[in-house]
């Protein structure tokens, strides 16, 4: 399996990983959602990332599936791989530092260990630069949005909880045990958060602030009284790969422009 020359990926996250690290060459076969580099299109599509077509993949040939956990669901694939007989592993990253450590895994499973410890180290030195510059900063509470109906927020154990306290936040469901939790508006309310973060999974356009306000019961919210309710992708925050330092540099930059209007 190390160094790996066929290489399949059944979740978007693992795909950029690959290609971060240099072996977007090495992949014969993708989930119908990586769409990240542009380079992937051009391959064969395998299903949506909950439901993978294992006969098309076992057609491939390949000499190592990268599957995941990190959404639930996904254990079906695991399942249906095993059954084959088909060699995978499946990653499940543990917060924004067990996304640096499946980076390194999957270097090392593809025979490019360096290359797999540069990138973490690369990334792991700007994640320092953005808590150097929030330290002391004033907290903001955020209330994470993944999903609109039923609404499901970013629980405790969830990279967001970690990327919301490195921007200079706190994830006011930090105390919730899952890393995603179905909430009602009257617990979204009570937590009174000051800032709300809209990042449905799968959107393809930014989701409308203002309609996200009309909602009934919100308008008691700080967040929407304050006009501070904010849109953006998924592709930056909710794929446990590389990008997500993308991710966390916008939102510091969201929570406190003062503090990244200039130059470091």
């Amino acid at each position: 399996m190390s160094g790996a020359r066929r290489i399949v990926s059944l979740v978007a996250s693992n795909t950029e990983i690959v290609c971060a690290l240099g072996l977007a060459d090495r992949l014969v076969g993708v989930d119908d959602f990586s769409d990240f580099p542009p380079e992937v299109e051009r391959l064969p599509r395998l299903g949506r990332d909950l439901d993978i077509d294992v006969d098309r993949v076992a057609a491939l040939c390949p000499d190592l599936v990268l599957a995941s956990l990190s959404v639930p669901g996904m254990e079906r694939n695991v399942e249906r791989l095993q059954a084959r007989g088909l060699p995978f592993v499946a990653v499940r990253s543990q917060g924004l530092e067990g996304v640096l450590e499946d980076i390194f895994r999957i270097g090392e499973l593809t025979g490019v260990t360096t290359a797999g410890e540069r990138l973490a180290g690369q990334l792991a030195e700007r994640i320092r630069r953005v808590a150097q510059r929030t330290t002391g900063a004033t907290l903001s509470s955020i209330y994470w949005e993944w999903w609109p109906r039923p609404y499901i927020a970013a629980g405790g154990p969830s990279w967001i909880t970690d990327l919301c306290r490195l921007a200079g936040g706190r994830n006011v469901f930090d105390d919730e045990p899952r890393e995603s939790a179905t909430v009602s508006t009257e617990e979204v309310t009570a937590r009174s958060p000051e800032i709300a973060v809209i990042c449905w999974c799968g959107a393809r356009k930014l989701p409308n602030p203002v309609l996200v306000a009309r909602r009934p019961g919100w308008g008691e919210i700080p967040a929407v009284r304050h006009g501070r309710l904010h849109a953006v992708l998924e592709p930056r925050y909710g794929r446990p790969g590389p990008r997500l330092v993308d991710g966390l540099e916008e939102l510091a930059s969201m929570l406190h422009p003062e503090l990244f209007s200039r130059a470091p």
